[in-house]
C-alpha cells in the first residue's frame, strides 16, 4: 500500500468518524429544540397587516402607474436573464472563469471564488440582483404611511440579509473549504457551538460573540480599585480609591445604563473612563444596578428614581459631607437622570450642581432605527411577555439591538462559529455586550409606552411620576451632553433635539466621532476619534454641525475642563466610605456578577 493510498484511507476514516459525531450531536440538537419554549409570535415579526398594506400599496401603484411598475419588472428580468446567459457561457467554455465584470464588492463576499468561479459568481450576482429588486419594490410604494413604509423597508432588509448565500453551507466557499481541509472537523465543532449556545439559552438562538472563558470580572476586566459603600435592593454604590493626594471638593456620581453592566467604563486600564476620572483628581462613585428577576416585576421608573438616583445622591452627599454633587447619566440612565432632575426642580431640591449626559435620548418624536419595534404589535407582544415572566429578558433586547446591525452582529459571528467551527474571539467589548441585564416588567412598559411611544416627557404634555407632572423644560441645571456621530441606538440629532428643549441656560453639546460605545470609550491616549463643538443651539442639528468646530482627539479633556469649573476647590483625597458606610466588599461588587441566563432559566 502506498503512502498516498494510506493517507486517503485515513482521511476517509476521519471524515466518516466526524459524520457519525454529527449524527450524535444532531440528537442533542433535536432534544434541546424539543424542550424550547418559543417566544410569542408577536415578538418574532411584524403583524401581517404590514405586508397586506404593502401589497395594497404595490397594487395601487400598478393601477395608477403601470408603466413604472413594468419598467422595474422588466429591468429585473433583463438583469437576471442576461447574467444567467453569461454564466452558462462561462461554464460551457470549460475554463471555470467568471465574467470580466464580477459585480460589486461586498465584504461578505471577500473569498476570491465569489469573483473567479462562475458557480459562486452566479450565485452572488443573482443574490445582489434580487436584493436590489426587493429594495426598489419597497421604495416604489407611494400610498403608504411613512412610519409603516419605514418598518416595511426594515423587515424587507432583514429578509434580504437572512437569505445571503454566505449564510448557507452549500453556497459558502469559506465554510466548504474549511470542511474539506479539516475532514469535516469544522462542521462538528460548529454544531457543538450551536448546541452549546442553544442549551445555554433555553433553546433560543443567541449567538455567542466572545470567548466567555477568556474574561473574569474583577480579575482581567473591571479591575479599578474601590469599595462597595452602600447596597439596597436596586443597586450597589462603588466609591473608587483615590490615586492623587488632592481631589476636587465636589464628588461625581455616575449612573450607567441598567440594560448592560457598568464595566463598559472599566474594561481595561488603558481605556477605563473610571480610572481616568479618578486620575484627574475626582472622588468618583459609580452605581452598579441589580440584574432583576421576576420578583422585581412591579419595579417602575419611579422605583429607579427613588431607590436608585435620589438615594444614591443622598448617600454620596452624606459620605463626602457635601450639599451638592455632579452627576453623569449614560444612555437610559441619562434619560432617567433627566426625569430625576425635573422632579428635583419641582421639589426645589438643588443637590445636583451639574449634569452630564452620555448618548442620552429625551425627545422620542423621531424613533429612528427603532421605529419597527416601537409600534403596537411589538409592544403588545412585550406586554404579554413581561406579564408572564415578570421581566423583559435580556436576550430579547440583545436580539433587537443586534438585528439593527444583523450582518455584523448575527450572521457573521454565526458563520464563524457554526459553519467554520471557530471559537469566538477573546474580545472584552463583545464579552460585555453579551453580559446584559433584564428589565423589570412595569419599568419596561412605562419606558416603551409613555417615553418612547407617547413622548410624554418632551411633547408638552408631561409624564406623571411620583405625584408630579415632569416635563423636559424642567431640566434647568448646567449640563453637558455628549452624543456620537454614527450612534445607531441614540442618534446624535435626536440627542441634540432633546438638549435643545431643556430649560437650562448653561448648555454644552459635544459630538464625538464613532458610535454608541467607541465614541464614549475614547481615551486621550489613543488619539483615535475627534469631536465637534458649537455653543450655538439656534437652528437644527444639521445647522449646528455645519457651524461646529472640529477638534482632533478625545472629548474627555474638554469634559474634564468643563466639570472642573463646577467642582469647587482642591482638598485632601477621600478614602472610600466613612463610619456609617463601611466597606461591603471590594469593587466591582456582587450585583455585577449575576448573569441574565441564570435569571432567565
Amino acid at each position: 500500500m502506498t503512502t498516498e493510498t494510506f493517507d486517503q484511507g485515513e482521511n476517509l476514516e476521519r471524515f466518516n468518524h466526524n459524520l457519525n459525531r454529527i449524527e450524535e450531536l444532531s440528537q442533542r440538537l433535536v432534544s434541546v429544540m424539543t424542550h424550547r419554549k418559543p417566544l410569542d409570535t408577536s415578538l418574532q415579526g411584524p403583524d401581517q397587516d404590514l405586508y397586506a398594506k404593502a401589497m395594497t400599496g404595490y397594487m395601487q401603484a400598478w393601477m395608477q402607474n403601470p408603466a413604472k411598475v413594468l419598467e422595474h419588472q422588466i429591468s429585473y428580468w433583463g438583469e437576471t436573464v442576461k447574467h444567467f446567459v453569461e454564466a452558462q457561457q462561462a461554464l460551457a467554455a470549460g475554463n471555470l472563469k467568471a465574467p470580466e465584470d464580477p459585480g460589486p464588492k461586498d465584504k461578505r463576499f471577500a473569498n476570491p471564488l465569489w469573483d473567479q468561479h462562475p458557480y459562486f459568481n452566479f450565485i452572488k450576482q443573482q443574490y445582489l440582483i434580487n436584493s436590489r429588486a426587493i429594495e426598489q419594490a419597497v421604495a416604489d410604494i407611494d400610498d403608504m404611511d411613512p412610519k409603516e413604509k419605514r418598518r416595511l423597508s426594515y423587515f424587507a432588509r432583514q429578509i434580504v440579509d437572512m437569505m445571503a448565500p454566505t449564510n448557507f453551507l452549500s453556497t459558502n466557499p469559506d465554510a466548504l473549504e474549511k470542511a474539506i481541509e479539516t475532514e469535516g472537523e469544522s462542521l462538528v465543532k460548529g454544531l457543538e457551538n450551536l448546541i452549546s449556545d442553544l442549551e445555554a439559552n433555553n433553546g433560543e438562538l443567541v449567538v455567542k460573540l466572545a470567548d466567555e472563558d477568556a474574561f473574569k470580572i474583577g480579575e482581567n476586566i473591571a479591575t479599578a480599585d474601590g469599595e462597595v459603600v452602600y447596597r439596597n435592593r436596586m443597586m450597589e454604590i462603588i466609591q473608587y480609591t483615590p490615586t492623587t493626594e488632592k481631589v476636587k471638593e465636589t464628588p461625581i456620581v455616575l449612573f450607567p445604563p441598567w440594560i448592560n453592566k457598568f464595566y463598559i467604563l472599566d474594561l481595561r486600564e488603558k481605556n477605563s473612563f473610571i480610572r481616568w476620572v479618578v486620575d484627574q483628581g475626582y472622588t468618583l462613585f459609580v452605581v452598579s444596578w441589580v440584574n432583576p428577576d421576576h420578583d422585581y416585576r412591579d419595579v417602575g421608573l419611579d422605583t429607579y428614581i427613588e431607590e436608585g438616583f435620589l438615594t444614591a445622591i443622598e448617600e454620596v452627599k452624606s459620605i463626602t459631607n457635601q450639599k451638592r454633587i455632579n452627576a453623569i447619566g449614560y444612555c437610559i440612565a441619562g434619560t432617567t437622570l433627566s426625569l430625576t432632575l425635573a422632579l428635583m426642580k419641582k421639589r426645589k431640591d438643588t443637590s445636583i450642581k451639574s449634569a452630564t449626559f452620555f448618548t442620552t435620548l429625551t425627545d422620542f418624536s423621531d424613533q429612528g432605527e427603532f421605529t419597527p419595534f416601537l409600534q403596537d404589535d411589538f409592544i403588545d407582544g412585550i406586554e404579554e411577555e413581561v406579564e408572564k415572566t415578570g421581566v423583559l429578558r435580556s436576550f430579547i433586547m440583545a436580539r433587537t439591538f443586534s438585528f439593527l446591525r444583523s450582518n455584523d452582529l448575527i450572521y457573521r459571528p454565526a458563520i464563524q462559529s457554526y459553519m467554520m467551527g471557530e471559537t469566538p474571539p477573546a474580545f472584552d467589548l463583545l464579552y460585555w455586550n453579551g453580559d446584559g441585564s433584564n428589565l423589570p416588567a412595569r419599568m419596561a412598559v412605562q419606558y416603551l409606552r409613555r417615553l418612547c411611544q407617547d413622548n410624554a416627557f418632551a411633547n408638552g404634555e408631561g409624564i406623571e411620576l411620583m405625584g408630579e407632572t415632569l416635563s423636559i423644560d424642567d431640566v434647568s441645571v448646567p449640563l453637558i451632553s455628549i452624543a456620537c456621530e454614527t450612534d445607531h441606538i441614540a442618534a446624535w440629532k435626536d440627542c441634540f433635539r432633546g438638549v435643545s428643549l431643556m430649560g437650562s441656560k448653561d448648555r454644552t453639546f459635544i459630538l464625538s466621532e464613532s458610535g454608541h460605545i467607541a465614541g464614549i470609550v475614547n481615551p486621550p491616549s489613543k488619539n483615535k476619534y475627534g469631536h465637534y463643538i458649537n455653543d450655538d443651539f439656534d437652528g437644527t442639528a444639521d445647522e449646528w454641525k455645519e457651524k461646529a468646530v472640529y477638534h482632533e482627539g478625545s472629548w474627555w479633556p474638554v469634559w474634564e475642563s468643563w466639570v472642573a469649573k463646577r467642582s469647587g476647590k482642591w482638598i485632601a483625597a477621600r478614602q472610600p466610605g466613612d463610619s456609617e458606610h463601611p466597606s461591603l466588599g471590594a469593587a466591582p461588587g456582587t450585583y455585577v456578577m449575576t448573569k441574565s441566563r441564570k435569571v432567565d432559566a
